[in-house]
Formats: C-alpha cells, sequence, structure tokens
C-alpha cells in the first residue's frame, strides 16, 4: 500500500486537530464564555491554520498523491476530489475572513498563543467588507463542519464497510 508521505501526513493531522478545535469553539463559543472565552485561542489557531494549509498546498505541489484505490468509481473519486478542493479553499477562506473580522472589531491584535502578535489589516469597523466578511465566516463555518463530518465518515466508511486502504493511506 502506497501511503501519503510523512510530511502530509502530519500537516493533515495538525491541521485537522486545528480546524475541529476551532469548529467546536466557534459553533460553541458564546455558551463557553460564562467560564472560559475561547476566541483569543481561537483566533490564534485560525492564523496557524492559514499559514499551515498554505505550507500543505505548497508542499502537495511537490509529490504525486496516492492513486485512489480501485474500489473507488470515477463518480466517487470526482466528489471526493471536489470535497477535497472545498476543504483547501475553505482551510484559507476561513482564516482570511476571520483576520478581517478581527482586525476591524477588536481594539487588540491576533495573539498567536501568546508567543506574538499576528498583524491588524486596516479593516474599518462597521464598512462593507467587513460586514461580509463576518457573514462569511459565519455561514462557511457551518459549511465546513458538514463536510469534516462527511470526509471523516466517508474515511470510516471505506476503512469499516469497504475495507480498502483509503483511511490507511493517511495514518
Amino acid at each position: 500500500m502506497v501511503r501519503y508521505n510523512a510530511v502530509a501526513r502530519a500537516l493533515h493531522a495538525g491541521i485537522a486537530v486545528m480546524v475541529i478545535f476551532n469548529l467546536v469553539t466557534g459553533i460553541a463559543g458564546d455558551a463557553l464564555e460564562d467560564f472560559w472565552n475561547p476566541f483569543p485561542l481561537h483566533k490564534g489557531t485560525g492564523m496557524v491554520v492559514l499559514v499551515l494549509s498554505l505550507a500543505r498546498i505548497g508542499w502537495r505541489m511537490t509529490w504525486t498523491m496516492p492513486a485512489w484505490p480501485s474500489t473507488m468509481g470515477r463518480k466517487q473519486q470526482m466528489v471526493a476530489k471536489l470535497t477535497h478542493v472545498v476543504l483547501y479553499a475553505l482551510m484559507l477562506i476561513l482564516p482570511v475572513t476571520g483576520w478581517i473580522m478581527s482586525s476591524a472589531n477588536s481594539k487588540y491584535p491576533i495573539s498567536i498563543w501568546g508567543l506574538f502578535d499576528w498583524p491588524k489589516l486596516a479593516v474599518a469597523k462597521g464598512s462593507a467588507l467587513a460586514e461580509v466578511a463576518h457573514e462569511g465566516h459565519e455561514i462557511l463555518g457551518y459549511l465546513m463542519a458538514g463536510l469534516v463530518v462527511l470526509h471523516v465518515a466517508a474515511a470510516l466508511h471505506h476503512h469499516f464497510i469497504i475495507k480498502d486502504n483509503v483511511l490507511r493511506r493517511m495514518l
């Protein structure tokens, strides 16, 4: 069985953990604020996702992905490819819309896990760009959550039902 290379697997795992963390804190953040404000960590993690996603895309351009297993028909491969493209796009768009939102609505910089501050963008509070970024961030966050569930469900389906190597290629 041909697997993804170690760098691709490490980037996949790291980004996956951070995306899931940000989905949970983004969706449940207001409910959590009574005992913990997740948003500073959510924002910093989002910027790390942006950087790692750019690295992942760059890395992806340097090697050839393992072939799809023979158990996957042409339509299934097309759906998988489309899902991957949309996931990659969302791994870039969601952090950028969050960055725009934070730049427009916060007097504080985005802290990258207390290590350093991420620069703010020159976006005016209440501007059309800030409003579109806010709405887009929320809507696309739910789309990302749905695609992550679909992605995980498909991998588990392949592993436990079809019993092919789709999941093992990435582990």
